[in-house]
């Protein structure tokens, strides 16, 4: 199914928003997810389902200031 992730459209097989962490290379990474705008922790990921067209925001922590 296509979904937007962090602005660019991606074809991917994945029925929760952690499979598309999977799918997508992030795997086990500790990052911050929202679909469509509402935030998903992490430990609803599993649980959470995609549809085509979803808008999937992965944001990663950054060191340094």
């Amino acid at each position: 199914m296509k979904i937007d992730v962090n602005g660019v459209t991606h074809d991917v097989e994945a029925a929760t928003v952690q499979d598309a962490l999977h799918a997508l290379g992030w795997g086990d990474r500790r990052v911050a997810t929202a679909l469509n705008g509402t935030f998903v922790p992490a430990a609803v990921r599993d649980g959470t389902a995609l549809s085509p067209g979803d808008r999937l925001e992965v944001l990663t922590a950054m060191q340094g200031g």
